[in-house]
């Protein structure tokens, strides 16, 4: 097994030699930026409420009790205070220096755009994007944040998040688009994702290429399917690459 330093050095190489990058992320991408993970030991799926979260993050209960879906969303969905960390800010840097082609991200704070990414395919839809459900008005993130009970559009229709609830489809024009990249590429990172969340985590096997790597801080059951496996923090070890 290779050391850590040899790891990072092989890490380097590929990327130096590649032209066609995929980055593929989930929350841990994230957490590093303050935003809390659901599915870590600490993370939402393990705190007390009076519905578990993936019973209020869904679509039948938006509909039936949209107030309370509010009343979670914006105490828990919600971090706007949240900086792009070094991660973000190394895989802007590979984009801008041709190296990547895209992200492709499970996430939905936006801090990829933030940081300076272009091409970011958002599986699970935005925050940041918000749409009336009657009349299709654009709204601010600010139309939910700073409202009260269920907000609304001006023609009084519900103001909804453009996030994928369970229940929801997964946008085809954006997962057509990540595929058409993860098979083109000629190297797929992947990081701080557990790779437990379908469809999405079906995405990988879309690669025909060989180099993929995956850096997390714990194991996945695709390590094994690795060329190259590097464990800590993903902003950590990103920030370590020469652009």
């Amino acid at each position: 097994m290779k050391d850590y330093q040899e790891q990072l050095e092989t890490l380097q190489k590929w990327i130096n030699e590649s032209k066609n990058i995929v980055f593929f992320g989930g929350a841990g991408v994230s957490t590093e930026s303050g935003i809390p993970d659901f599915r870590s030991v600490d993370g939402l799926y393990n705190q007390q409420y009076k519905y578990p979260p993936e019973t209020i993050l869904s679509r039948s209960f938006f509909d039936r009790d949209p107030e309370e879906f509010y009343r979670f969303y914006r105490n828990k969905m919600l971090c706007l205070t949240a900086k792009p960390n070094a991660a973000h800010k190394k895989l802007a840097q590979l984009e801008a220096a041709g190296k990547l082609r895209s992200i492709v991200t499970q996430n939905i704070d936006g801090l990829h755009q933030a940081a300076g990414s272009k091409r970011v395919w958002e599986l699970h839809g935005s925050v940041l994007r918000n749409r009336c459900m009657a009349c299709g008005r654009d709204y601010p993130v600010s139309a939910i944040a700073d409202s009260q009970g269920v907000p609304r559009c001006s023609c009084g229709g519900i103001i909804k998040p453009d996030v994928v609830l369970y229940e929801e489809s997964l946008s085809s024009r954006v997962l057509q688009g990540a595929l058409s990249d993860i098979q083109q590429a000629d190297m797929l990172i992947i990081g701080g994702t557990s790779l437990v969340v379908y469809p999405a985590a079906g995405l990988v096997n879309y690669y025909q290429g060989h180099r993929l790597v995956l850096i997390n801080k714990s194991t996945t059951p695709y390590d094994k399917n690795a060329d190259l496996v590097l464990s800590g923090p993903i902003g950590e070890i990103l920030d370590q690459i020469k652009v």
